[in-house]
């Protein structure tokens, strides 16, 4: 099956809205009619089995052209638009990319050139030219067939092309239906960029469902945030652990702000400090907290934890979602035991194909049919999983190993602390010693370094105490919100 033809709802009026929040809003009909004309279009002229570049911020513009290019059996390489011109070669050449999709205004700015470009004029012109064509289902397509690949982010080396299929997209988006109960009723305030897969399974999920999408590019202003809340009634909202942190502790405006309709917000991308959980949950205690844990590999998600278990199992990522399997394991491969530290392997519909072109790092990453995340995680005697760290940032301390989570959860619980993150630093006595890096809010300017050194001496070892203790005004980020290590 097509997995655009599972997501799009068939029993539509020509009035149901599905995006809300942009200058014109986008009808589930007006989505059907340009995604089969484009699609129609795509597969006349190019065929199928292609990659084809899709350049452009959350907009309707993006939707049309993400779904029509599965829809044509080709697969879509959703890109970041500030995408640094070395990678964005590195992908052209590797994909062979024939034709991208990138806005008019940013056309301009991308400084590699591309055999063919359409924009939203081509788009018109082919939705014109084509008003007889009807969204068509098709009985006889490969499940396993790539539909799209996802390039992470690699700090060392070009960016790996993850490559999913039309399968692992429906299995995911089914799970990921099932564990949060949506419904046509959900409306979601989405300011996670549709290049990133956590904001792709709310474009799927709410697709499916029938439900509403709220597209606000401009969560650096909260205040516009808020007003959607409150404008749209929305009912859910999505977002990384720096989200969280901007919201409960930059102004008092969210905690304050009464949201009736707020029915559950999520959270992935990183552990979210408990500190922080429970400072929504105070503030919002009508608004289910849901933490969640994936990976780009995994289409996007591999556990939650249920809501009735927030109290008892705080700090958890939880258990596989449905239709995924995960475990724990040793370096040989074997479960650990409750509190041993092991890798998290998982196995279901929703692992990736592999790395596109890059056979050694697949078969180091895909073992006998399971996925090693590289992430570093505890199990307790019921099951329940407790990410540690990954493996690439534990820090070695004189021989010792020290998870940087443990050390940040602590530093976060002091007042006025909006955000830290724990490094390694070169050290000629102990090889690494840890190096924190704060930011604070106007209510704590008189903190210190040796403040946060003699607070860290009562929680923590001493060998876990910071050696360094820098401040600045803002974490450094990348472009789906999560923290960039190495570059405060």
């Amino acid at each position: 099956m097509n997995c655009i033809d599972y997501l799009l709802p068939k029993d539509i009026n020509k009035d149901d809205l599905f995006v809300l929040g942009q200058r014109e809003p986008l009808t589930f009909y007006d989505i059907r009619r340009k995604v089969a004309s484009l699609a129609v279009e795509l597969k006349s002229e190019f065929g199928s089995g292609n990659k084809f570049v899709l350049l452009s911020p959350n907009n309707n513009y993006f939707i049309i052209c993400y779904l029509a290019i599965m829809k044509s059996g080709n697969a879509v390489i959703p890109l970041n638009p500030a995408t640094e011109k070395e990678s964005l070669d590195f992908v052209k050449g590797q994909a062979e990319v024939r034709l991208a999709f990138i806005p008019q205004l940013l056309q301009k700015r991308v400084q590699v050139s591309f055999e063919n470009i359409w924009g939203e004029d081509e788009l018109e012109r082919i939705s014109l030219e084509n008003p007889d064509v009807y969204y068509e289902e098709e009985g006889d397509f490969d499940p396993n067939t790539l539909a799209q690949i996802i390039y992470t982010s690699g700090s060392t080396a070009m960016p790996k092309g993850v490559m999913i299929s039309h399968k692992n997209i429906i299995a995911n988006t089914s799970s990921i239906i099932e564990y949060l109960q949506l419904t046509d009723e959900d409306i979601m305030e989405c300011v996670l960029p549709f290049f990133y897969c956590y904001g792709l399974s709310l474009l799927h999920t709410h697709l499916k469902v029938k439900g509403k999408i709220v597209l606000n590019n401009n969560f650096i202003f909260l205040g516009s945030v808020i007003n959607d809340f409150k404008k749209y009634k929305c009912t859910g909202f999505a977002g990384v652990p720096s989200h969280f942190q901007i919201l409960l502790r930059k102004s008092d405006s969210f905690k304050n702000e009464v949201l009736p309709d707020l029915r559950y917000v999520t959270q992935a991308g990183g552990k979210l400090h408990t500190v922080f959980i429970e400072e929504f949950r105070k503030a919002k205690p009508f608004t289910k907290f849901i933490v969640m844990y994936g990976q780009t590999e995994a289409t996007a998600r591999l556990s939650y934890l249920p809501v009735d278990r927030l109290d008892d199992k705080l700090g958890s990522i939880g258990k596989g979602i449905p239709g995924v399997e995960l475990r724990v394991v040793n370096e040989k491969g074997d479960p650990v035991k409750a509190g041993e530290v092991g890798e998290i392997i998982a196995k279901g519909d929703n692992v990736m194909r592999g790395y596109y072109k890059d056979e050694e790092s697949t078969s180091e990453t895909i073992k006998k049919g399971w996925l090693y995340t590289g992430d570093l995680a505890k199990v307790d005697e019921d099951g329940f999983i407790y990410h540690a760290a990954r493996k690439k940032e534990i820090i070695k301390v004189g021989g010792r190993r020290v998870s940087p989570k443990e050390i940040e959860e602590v530093i976060v619980s002091m007042p006025g602390v909006v955000d830290c993150t724990i490094e390694a630093v070169a050290d000629d006595v102990l090889g690494e010693a840890i190096k924190a890096v704060l930011v604070k809010n106007e209510s704590a300017n008189g903190l210190s370094g040796d403040d946060v050194k003699e607070f860290c001496s009562t929680k923590l070892a001493a060998y876990k105490i910071p050696h360094i203790v820098e401040f600045t005004t803002k974490m450094q980020v990348n472009s789906a919100g999560k923290k960039v290590k190495g570059k405060m």
